[in-house]
């Protein structure tokens, strides 16, 4: 019986010569992640096992992201804990403030996850660095303290669902509407524990921040990962953000899927996911009803990367956002930033009423940069809008694209770039 692509990884990474789905293994490592939530949880039990250090100190990536710059006591503790566990242990991929970026965008730009690896993150959007070609995939905190301290983690051999992609996406269709309509097809449960395998000629018209976008997502469908094909595009990348050597490997041809769902991308249309759940989508035409919103955010580890950013500020140029709305848009590192910058896209942002601010998680998980009161409303590029998951629990958040959430800024609705001309 031929293996998947994960399954190939995996069982290389167990030193075995084949897996099959159901199959429990124990796996090296390539890297262990952390951020300032997860990480002092994990540091607590690795002193509970009394071991004398991490197995590799550079292979743990250590990124307090999620409420930097310290917003208040409780969060500078925790990022006081994580920094103490760094030094002490002369973590060499701990990101400091003024370094660090949100970590699933900051770890492939830096050139820590190449094609072939083994990741676990203590964060469930750890399956984005399956644009890569890897297999990574998001853990508890006792699994990332269990991985930092040995360099193994066990697993489950996922089955997996082959996503065959076609055709190119249409002007202002990006790869989050990809992944929203896949979602709202199969359900936020339809692909529990399996990985999603996106395959066909529609990837190579894929960018990789599309890929990032869509592979970050797999966790949404309830994946354990997702995963693109080593091609042309991904080993460009990995060649200019990294000097370590990829290892391709390719689903065999008669491997087994538990299912197989073809896209075309060209029939796609900007889709919205409303609250509360990611499955719930309606593609801009279905909409039919005024929704007024108060509050814009575009950027988080889904959608924060310097094309996402772009889009934003082709939206915004020569526009303002509309009264009584407030616009946050959040680069995802700080090469973003300096890009963004040099670029001229935050005098865009500027000058159209938004504000942007140093890279951070801040408003994804309710945490800062742009709580929700009760009764608010934010078309946001992030990836959940769970209640409350932006703050009040009789708030709502709409999920959509930077071109969306661009135009709904503009109009105080709902919006697409196509309809602000018209």
């Amino acid at each position: 019986m031929g293996m998947t692509m994960t399954q190939k990884i995996l069982a290389a990474h167990a030193h075995l010569a084949s897996v099959e789905a159901g199959q429990l293994i124990e796996a090296d490592l390539d890297l262990v992640l952390g951020n300032d939530i997860t990480s002092p949880v994990a540091i607590k039990e690795m002193e509970k096992m009394k071991v004398d250090g991490v197995f590799d100190k550079d292979k743990i990536a250590l990124v307090p992201d999620h409420f930097v710059p310290n917003k208040d006591i409780k969060s500078a503790e925790h990022c006081k804990c994580v920094r103490e566990f760094a030094y002490r242990n002369q973590i060499t991929n701990y990101f400091e403030v003024g370094e660090m970026g949100i970590e699933h965008a900051l770890l492939p730009e830096k050139g820590l996850v190449v094609a072939g690896d083994v990741v676990i993150g203590a964060d469930s959007h750890t399956c984005t660095y399956g644009a890569l070609g890897a297999f990574s995939t998001g853990v508890g905190s006792t699994d990332m303290a269990a991985g930092m301290a040995t360099g193994k983690a066990w697993f489950k051999v996922p089955s997996a669902i082959r996503v065959t992609l076609s055709g190119s996406l249409p002007e202002w269709v990006s790869g989050k509407d990809v992944i929203r309509h896949l979602i709202g097809r199969i359900g936020v449960d339809g692909a529990l524990y399996k990985s999603l395998e996106f395959v066909g000629e529609g990837v190579a018209s894929l960018g990789m921040d599309d890929r990032f976008t869509i592979a970050n997502m797999a966790i949404e469908a309830g994946a354990k990962n997702g995963i693109f094909p080593v091609d042309e595009q991904a080993l460009a990348y990995i060649k200019e953000h990294s000097s370590r050597t990829p290892v391709i490997y390719e689903a065999d041809a008669d491997a087994v899927y538990d299912e197989e769902i073809a896209i075309d991308l060209s029939a796609l249309k900007p889709t919205v996911a409303f609250p509360h759940l990611p499955e719930n989508t309606k593609t801009i035409d279905e909409i039919t009803e005024t929704v007024r919103i108060d509050q814009v955010v575009i950027g988080s580890c889904t959608n924060g990367r310097i094309e996402d950013i772009r889009c934003a500020a082709k939206v915004l140029k020569g526009r303002h956002v509309a009264k009584g709305v407030r616009c946050i848009i959040i680069p995802a590192t700080q090469a973003v930033y300096l890009q963004a910058m040099e670029e001229g896209l935050l005098k865009i942002f500027i000058e159209a009423g938004a504000v942007v601010s140093t890279p951070t998680c801040g408003p994804c998980l309710g945490g800062y940069m742009g709580v929700l009161a009760e009764g608010e409303r934010c078309v946001s590029t992030t990836n959940r809008n769970f209640v409350g998951r932006m703050g009040h629990v009789n708030s709502e958040v709409y999920l959509a694209s930077p071109a969306v959430a661009a135009a709904s800024a503009v109009t105080g609705a709902i919006s697409w770039p196509g309809a602000l001309d018209q």
